[in-house]
């Protein structure tokens, strides 16, 4: 007889073991189950609702249009225009990569594009903005517009969408003021002021489009729309719509009449040079120009020809603002900054004669005026109007061994920035002994040998290593014709809305104040005054019959080893000064031929207009 195994022996241990172990292992399952779906569910689940939000929706971004730049009278000098850029949204194009590298190089084809250059284009825009479509070119012709409608099934993924582009409808009038305006690059998007931009956003690179960027730039809106699976738009699918908010508009102190003679003055000559007409008082900038120039509607989006003709040249550089940013010297147009610094450090006195024979020693080396004309016992008008340098050459060596020149050069406005509301200024440079003494130690020059007297001498008639630009000679002759407040330059004049409301005022306050007494200002304006308008005077032969009585001095400056520089800085009207302008050219010869003509001219528009504008009874804009 067989016996039954005890249910409670070790047989059935085991099968209840096993049935514990197969549920405690289901229950386990379970509950990671459980934990899973509750994670997904409760923990993730906004998440995931938004990426499949995500797969059925598409944002687009919506550019705005930069705000305009106006004149002073407020005429529209930079406006926008509509332009129609050429996109490709990665999602849309074929998954294969032999059929997506065989549409892209199609693309390039008709675009002018390397496959190379689309795909970079496509890998820094889609590292910054993934969900974005990527823009190719700008401003593309209609009659790619047109192949591209009429071929779209061989180029899927690929769009044209209307967006704002710069227009200069003045072409090249003021283009160095206004600057360009440029794709944002992968270096800006790291900075803050560039916060919250895509790649393919436009910002301003370089004048007042770059100054005034976060002014002119306004805010982006966005298309939100529905898409089916493939990711092509539903009908009546546009979820969302966020209209993007202009950029303010800009009103310049420019005068455009007045910009455009100066402009018409400086390309008449055919040099290289540059010109600042500038408000005595307050220091608004009425007109400002550079040559040679350069279209700013190409730097856009330019061929790499166009960036070879205007980055490649050092000596041309047509981008360089010679006005702000010119390197020169300038001759005798330095000798009121001298008279100023030597009547203050009491080394002359306005009245006190000093004999010209025509020739200056000093060490062993003779300084000769020009010509060697000896103009005889004279004091510091005459000495201005006939511009000895002898006399000059004599205040030079006076304020040596010390720093009187120099001090009173920088605070007047030379070897340094200006403050003017615009990139790229360069300070220029004021010698001294303390520049020759850390070049010696740095090892960067040979001459070992201090700051001399002859340097002194040099200096004082606007010689030897001094660089100086319009601009800083501008505000000098401003600051000395004014009385001694040292005005801050200034393009920009005030922000508005597009209804012309004004959003804030733009008008800084002078930099300093310096001590000029009345009678140095008076001596130095009159002399200079008999420079311009009495016989004899430097630039009689062309300021002689001018019916504004006006106060100018010329230079001519040796730049070796280029040819001499030309220079004038003329004060209008005499004797309570209200603009001063400044001219410069490279190269250019005696400034009595070259730069004061183009000053004259600057000069007969601004009191023409004015004269017209009180004939037709309108207000002046002093």
């Amino acid at each position: 007889m067989r016996l039954r195994p005890d249910e409670n022996g070790p047989v059935g241990n085991r099968l209840a073991l096993r049935i514990a172990a197969f549920g405690g292992l289901a229950l386990v399952l379970f509950a990671i189950l459980f934990f899973r779906l509750w994670t997904l569910e409760v923990v993730n689940g906004e998440e995931y609702l938004a990426e499949a939000d995500n797969n059925r929706t598409r944002e687009y971004r919506v550019p705005a249009p930069r705000g305009e730049i106006l004149d002073r009278e407020g005429e529209v000098l930079v406006d926008n225009r509509t332009s129609l850029a050429l996109q490709v949204n990665p999602r849309k194009l074929p998954a294969d990569e032999v059929e997506r590298r065989a549409e892209l190089k199609r693309l390039g084809e008709l675009a002018g594009m390397s496959l190379r250059r689309i795909r970079r284009t496509m890998r820094e825009e889609l590292a910054e903005a993934p969900a974005t479509p990527v823009t190719l070119r700008s401003d593309v012709g209609r009659y790619l517009v047109y192949y591209l409608q009429e071929n779209q099934d061989r180029f899927p993924g690929v769009e044209v969408r209307p967006v704002f582009v710069r227009d200069y409808p003045h072409g090249t009038l003021a283009a160095h003021l206004f600057g360009y305006v440029g794709e944002v690059s992968e270096d800006q998007l790291k900075e803050d002021r560039y916060r919250g931009l895509q790649p393919s956003d436009f910002v301003g690179q370089d004048g007042i489009e770059y100054q005034y960027d976060e002014v002119l730039r306004g805010r982006p809106g966005a298309t939100v729309i529905q898409v089916d699976s493939l990711g092509r738009p539903t009908p009546g699918g546009q979820l969302k719509e966020v209209e993007p908010t202009p950029g303010e508009n800009l009103r310049l102190t420019i005068d455009s009449s007045l910009q455009e003679a100066g402009d018409a003055a400086l390309a008449g000559t055919g040099l290289r040079g540059a010109y600042v007409a500038m408000e005595v008082g307050d220091g608004s900038i009425l007109a400002m120009g550079s040559s040679p120039t350069f279209d700013p509607d190409v730097l856009t989006e330019p061929t790499q020809r166009e960036v070879d003709e205007l980055f490649g040249d050092p000596v041309t550089a047509p981008l360089t603002n010679r006005a702000i940013a010119g390197a020169y010297p300038t001759g005798s147009t330095f000798k009121p900054i001298t008279s100023v610094a030597a009547l203050a450090s009491g080394n002359v006195t306005t009245t006190e004669v000093i004999n010209d024979d025509g020739a200056f020693t000093l060490g062993g080396i003779t300084f000769e005026n020009a010509g060697g004309v000896a103009h005889g016992s004279i004091a510091m008008q005459y000495a201005l109007q006939v511009s000895s340098d002898v006399f000059y050459y004599t205040l030079g060596d006076r304020m040596y061994p010390g720093n009187a020149l120099q001090k009173w050069a920088h605070r007047l406005g030379i070897g340094h920035e200006t403050g003017v509301d615009l990139p790229g200024e360069q300070p220029g440079l004021l010698p001294d002994r303390a520049r020759y003494e850390q070049l010696h130690r740095e090892g960067l020059t040979a001459e070992d040998r201090p700051w001399s007297a002859g340097d002194n001498v040099n200096l004082a008639v606007g010689q030897g290593e001094l660089q100086a630009d319009p601009l800083q000679m501008a505000v000098a002759y401003a600051t000395i014709a004014n009385g001694g407040s040292v005005p801050t330059p200034h393009v920009g004049l005030q922000v508005e809305d597009a209804a012309g409301r004004v959003l804030r005022e733009i008008g800084p306050k002078p930099a300093r104040h310096v001590a000029i007494d009345p009678e140095w200002r008076e001596t130095i304006l009159a002399g200079l005054h008999d420079a311009a308008q009495a016989p004899g005077g430097t630039s009689y032969d062309v300021f002689g019959g001018f019916p504004v009585p006006v106060a100018g001095k010329t230079g001519t400056a040796e730049r070796p080893p280029y040819g001499d520089q030309s220079w004038y800085v003329v004060l209008a009207p005499y004797p309570d000064p209200e603009i001063a302008v400044a001219v410069t050219f490279e190269e250019g010869g005696f400034g009595a031929e070259t730069a004061a003509p183009a000053a004259l001219e600057i000069l007969s528009e601004h009191f023409d207009k004015a004269a017209k504008d009180v004939e037709g009874g309108a207000t002046v804009i002093e």
